[in-house]
């Protein structure tokens, strides 16, 4: 696309174009899966780097995880 005919998005049209986006069936799914992916791989890495591999994950351990993840899914992202 030619840069001086693209237009600048304000944030709300750039989250209303994702919630568009969302409805289709395909789009979607590969959002789920990479969300999905980025919590899994982060609690595997977790574990291992932890010594929980096969061992109870408390709140503390899953809070962890589940910021690492987001994190992990908007360096994704943004790349």
């Amino acid at each position: 696309m030619n840069k001086s005919k693209e237009k600048n998005l304000t944030f709300s049209e750039a989250i209303a174009k994702i919630q568009e986006c969302l409805k289709q069936k395909d789009f979607r799914n590969s959002w789920v899966a990479n969300i999905a992916m980025s919590q899994l791989d982060n609690e595997r890495w977790y574990r291992e780097k932890n010594n929980k591999v096969g061992k109870y994950l408390n709140y503390k351990d899953r809070h962890s995880i589940a910021n690492m993840g987001a994190e992990y899914f908007i360096k994704i992202l943004c790349q």
